[in-house]
């Protein structure tokens, strides 16, 4: 795996996993295929080994932003709040939340955001007594008990549970959805244009083998940051422009016209 890129840093999922070695096969799917033409141009690994709770809050922070906006929220928040011998979730618990909001402020939405921490952090500490006892439910639980409880939290929709399963638990079959992977797979005709986030995890799960899942969750983000951008992707440019040209629908995508709507709306 020394040939294959690093991955950034300045993602959600911090860089934790193991390195993750699969052939570029003849895939069964086209999602698949997919996956495996961004195989030969990322990093891949397997996903797992963050701590719980930690993995959450930094879901939480990553909300409504960048990612590169977001880490320095998280390393403020861990440097006023954490360390080797503290359980940050009984830490953010007993937080005083205007505190929070300003260690967090360049996340934006700090005041909600240290709001959904404190009640989560409080939630838990209640239920599970420790961040080592949420730890221990998230890993070793049901998978979908997981998914649900998680759901059950304020300001836990389904990308930041599904993140949490992936990144702490290591749980493979976990496809989670954010923006960019809403917008790819419905554009490349791998979900339907109008399928909403739950949708198109449901179609990408189906059609990824469980092993893949994580690396095609970062990798598909990454794609959309350097070529699959929501008003001017690459095809824009010629399809010699976009690596995946030929597995795409490009549907919402006028190339002649150089125009782009949504793929609901092309649809319609």
């Amino acid at each position: 795996m020394s040939d294959q890129p690093e991955e950034p840093a300045d993602n959600i999922s911090s860089g934790a996993g193991e390195a993750l070695d699969f052939d570029p096969a003849e895939a069964d799917t086209r999602a698949e295929a997919v996956v495996d033409a961004l195989g030969e141009r990322y990093w891949r690994k397997a996903y797992g080994g963050q701590d719980a709770f930690e993995c959450l809050v930094r879901t939480i922070l990553s909300q409504n932003t960048s990612d590169v906006a977001s880490q320095p929220a998280h390393d403020e928040l861990m440097t006023r709040y954490g360390g080797d011998d503290v359980d940050l979730a009984a830490t953010l618990a007993d937080a005083e939340q205007s505190e929070l909001a300003e260690t967090i402020q360049s996340a934006g939405l700090y005041n909600q955001k240290s709001e959904m921490i404190v009640g989560a952090a409080a939630e838990i500490l209640a239920e599970f007594g420790s961040e080592a006892g949420f730890d221990e439910f998230v890993r070793d639980g049901e998978p979908d008990e997981v998914r649900e409880r998680l759901l059950e939290i304020h300001g836990v929709g389904p990308k930041t549970a599904d993140c949490v399963l992936l990144f702490s638990g290591g749980r493979g079959g976990v496809f989670p959805v954010d923006t960019h992977v809403h917008r790819i797979a419905r554009r490349m005709g791998l979900a339907p244009p109008d399928a909403d986030h739950e949708a198109v995890r449901e179609h990408l799960e189906r059609d990824v083998p469980a092993e893949k899942c994580g690396f095609g969750h970062t990798a598909m983000i990454q794609f959309g940051r350097e070529y699959c951008s929501a008003r001017k992707p690459a095809c824009l440019d010629g399809p010699e422009a976009c690596p995946l040209y030929e597995l795409c629908d490009r549907v919402g995508v006028d190339e002649v016209a150089e125009s782009v709507v949504d793929p609901a709306e092309a649809a319609d």
